[in-house]
């Protein structure tokens, strides 16, 4: 695989500000969602990498930064909110989830990369150098979905020049709360190379699924033995 694709840089994590009003103590009131507001974005921000957030930052100083991405449980995840709509968008890396021989380096390598230019922050992304058995899973609440959207849930890749054994599809699929699942397979052998492609695993309407968990996965247990793809994570966003 081309060594080009990898950029390196500081490992700051984005710093967001915090003011004197984050010491005051939590009300019962300040829990209530306001009208306008990102859903649940204060509690969504205390798993946030940067110092403490708590509920009293006026949403104005922070919305900037939210809509550029915050990052969740030590950049394995990314919150963003769209400006326009204002709906929640998540970013869940490779290193968030549950990759089939990830630690071993005969078949997977960890890489990073700025996953938008203006990151400062590097996250971690997979390689598959050679694997027969693929399998990469990943868990998401989506209590934590804006209200009333469909979204759709996508695995962002990038097949290198040099991969090969890509002959039998891959299996993508989304496991909704419930057990209702979308499963299609994709051949990847006839998708472009060298860039990042998006490959849907499946869509949901928060109007049905208010709270629970969801799975989705990418698997291919064919005996075929694959390489040269670079998985960088799950994307769930609204749908246009």
């Amino acid at each position: 695989m081309e060594t080009g694709w990898w950029s390196q840089g500081d490992d700051t994590v984005r710093e967001i500000i915090i003011t004197e009003e984050n010491s005051k103590p939590e009300r019962a009131s300040e829990a209530k969602e306001e009208e306008g507001h990102p859903h649940q974005y204060q509690s969504i921000l205390r798993e946030s990498d940067s110092p403490p957030i708590h509920d009293h930052i006026p949403l104005e100083r922070l919305y900037d930064q939210l809509c550029a991405g915050v990052f969740l449980k030590n950049r394995t995840m990314k919150y963003s909110v769209e400006k326009k709509s204002k709906k929640n968008c998540f970013m869940i890396y490779a290193r968030g989830l549950s990759i089939t021989w990830a630690e071993n380096n005969s078949y997977w390598n960890w890489v990073t990369q700025k996953d938008a230019p203006s990151d400062v922050a590097l996250v971690e992304m997979a390689e598959l150098l050679n694997v027969c058995w693929l399998e990469a899973h990943g868990r998401f609440d989506v209590s934590k979905l804006s209200p009333g959207t469909t979204y759709e849930v996508v695995f962002v890749i990038l097949l290198g020049s040099s991969g090969h054994g890509w002959e039998v599809p891959v299996n993508f699929r989304a496991t909704f709360p419930g057990g209702t699942k979308q499963e299609h397979k994709e051949n990847l052998r006839e998708k472009p190379r060298g860039n990042w492609i998006e490959i849907k695993a499946g869509e949901l309407s928060t109007s049905e699924y208010k709270e629970g968990e969801m799975e989705v996965s990418m698997f291919e247990y064919g005996g075929h033995w694959k390489r040269g793809l670079v998985l960088k994570g799950v994307l769930i966003r609204p749908k246009n």
